[in-house]
């Protein structure tokens, strides 16, 4: 079994359900198979064989989704890129991947063209919308004229499949190579988890490119033969109201995404009923928004889905029968999946409250990391892919993420976790977002610093934070230095870019009365 032969299946077996919908067009799973097929001929007439890379700097559509599956159905290997890269970001893996074509939307159609003459590996250039460009073969054209018959490529299931280019929060991104087998085991794996059913309809509006989204949502529901919903952008409002119009079953977001759906004005005169499971991931959600939401949306059915594009995604979950009882933890094992806490050493850590790196193995993870073999052997050691996420146990053997190997802050030769503190902020009534970060400084080494957003209208300062915290965290974990901001810098992920915050930062401390 291989990713593009799941849409095939589909057509032999539901061929007139309802597959796509986006905004005013529906397919059903014939016709969304007879476009998948016209991409893989002409990918193949023009000349991409087995193996060779296709970049796809796309946003959230139908025509990522018949892209995508073209693609793999030819046995190419489909490389998703940011969208909200800058161009010179996006060349760079279009260079690193050797892509041998590249598919965008018309949207960046001027920055493509800019760099055209530079990406001489690039044969094939596809436009994927309304426009005609010069040297741009269309999408829509080939969709409509094309040979819609099967191709009839034999693609071995243990062939590259995509490269997931990480979010790169810490430096380059890397492209993590996954293949056809760690999408199918991972595809049978997430149906089982939450229950996914053929009559299922899940609504896409986190981006496509990110491996959460992708693979734990779009090739798991084509894998059911679900209804596929499929919005471009995320407006709060329009997400509440697709949900209540199209009887959402399946939704997926990034914390930060259930936070700006919570603060809409209206919220509660969305019927959000038909929704059976709500998952979160992508970054971690502080108890105190896990129970917000709950309250929300009237319903314990939420999953977290804790990992990392490395393992497939893969990690642990947390099920909706814990999500009160253990609100803020990353959750346990995930069948088909292995993982365990870690010391320095790579020893098992079995003891509860001991924090350590939290390490992942199974079928589902990643080859290597494509051409770095040094960021490869560094992070697969003895088959456990490295997550750098540091955990603790508790006495259940339930995994809560405290922070980055990278993030984590030594003040005065004390160790402070980043969410531990960040968890205490959220129980602020006056609070909306925050993140904690250390510091330079000249006595302690690191001090730290909580970076905030507010509620609407509200003030603080850091005197009354102070007091706040207290009661809950030891003194040498209470910021010592708050910054208010209007917003966070996230990425697409919703990870909080906090390298930029450091950056932004660093010099705050001397500032600072010892």
């Amino acid at each position: 079994m291989h990713l593009g032969g799941l849409v095939a299946r589909n057509k032999r077996t539901v061929p007139d359900k309802e597959a796509i919908i986006y905004q005013d067009k529906r397919y059903t799973w014939a016709e969304v198979d007879d476009r998948v097929n016209t991409i893989a001929n002409a990918l193949i007439k023009g000349g991409i064989k087995q193996g060779d890379k296709i970049a796809m700097w796309m946003f959230n559509s139908d025509l990522f989704v018949i892209a995508f599956y073209g693609i793999v159905k030819a046995g190419a290997v489909a490389v998703p890129v940011n969208f909200r890269l800058a161009p010179p970001e996006a060349e760079y893996i279009f260079d690193n991947c050797d892509a041998v074509g590249l598919i965008c939307d018309d949207i960046f159609e001027p920055a493509v063209k800019e760099m055209k003459s530079r990406l001489d590996k690039i044969k094939r250039f596809f436009s994927a919308g309304a426009g005609k460009f010069d040297g741009f073969d269309s999408i829509e054209e080939i969709m409509a004229s094309g040979d819609s018959s099967d191709p009839g490529i034999e693609v071995d299931e243990y062939a590259e499949s995509e490269i997931i280019y990480t979010s790169g929060t810490t430096g380059r991104p890397k492209g993590a190579v996954l293949l056809h087998h760690n999408q199918i085991v991972l595809t049978t794996t997430v149906c089982s988890l939450y229950a996914l059913n053929p009559d299922d309809r899940i609504l896409h509006v986190a981006p496509l490119f990110h491996s959460a989204e992708l693979n734990l949502y779009l090739n798991p529901g084509t894998y059911m033969g679900v209804t596929h919903v499929i919005m471009r952008d995320f407006i709060p409002n329009q997400i509440l109201a697709t949900i209540q119009k199209e009887k959402i079953t399946q939704f997926f977001g990034a914390p930060v995404m259930y936070l700006a759906l919570m603060q809409v004005p209206n919220f509660d005169e969305y019927d959000l009923s038909s929704v059976r499971f709500f998952g979160y991931g992508a970054a971690p959600m502080a108890a105190e928004s896990v129970k917000q939401a709950i309250n929300k949306f009237k319903t314990t059915n939420f999953f977290c889905l804790c990992g990392l594009t490395e393992g497939g995604p893969g990690g642990i979950a947390l099920y909706p029968k814990d999500q009160i009882r253990k609100a803020g933890a990353g959750g346990k094992y995930i069948v088909n999946m292995e993982t365990k806490l870690v010391d320095e050493k790579g020893n098992k850590i079995t003891e509860p409250g001991v924090v350590g790196e939290l390490v992942i193995k199974g079928e589902t993870t990643m080859r290597e990391y494509y051409k770095n073999p040094q960021a490869t052997a560094e992070t697969i050691r003895d088959g456990w892919v490295h997550s750098g996420d540091l955990g603790m146990m508790d006495d259940e053997g339930y995994i809560t993420l405290v922070d980055r190997k990278k993030d984590m802050i030594i003040t005065g030769g004390e160790n402070v976790y980043s969410k531990e503190v960040e968890d205490a902020l959220f129980e602020h009534p006056k609070i909306s977002m925050a993140v904690v970060i250390g510091v330079p400084h000249a006595v302690w080494g690191e001090t730290v610093m909580a970076v905030v957003t507010l509620a609407p209208d509200q003030e603080l300062t850091l005197a009354e934070l102070r007091e706040f915290l207290k009661t809950r965290l030891a003194d040498y974990k209470i910021p010592r230095l708050m910054e208010i901001v209007q917003a966070l810098p996230v990425n697409v992920s919703g990870k909080v870019m906090k390298y930029q915050l450091r950056e932004q930062f660093k010099d705050r401390a001397s500032t600072m009365q010892n």
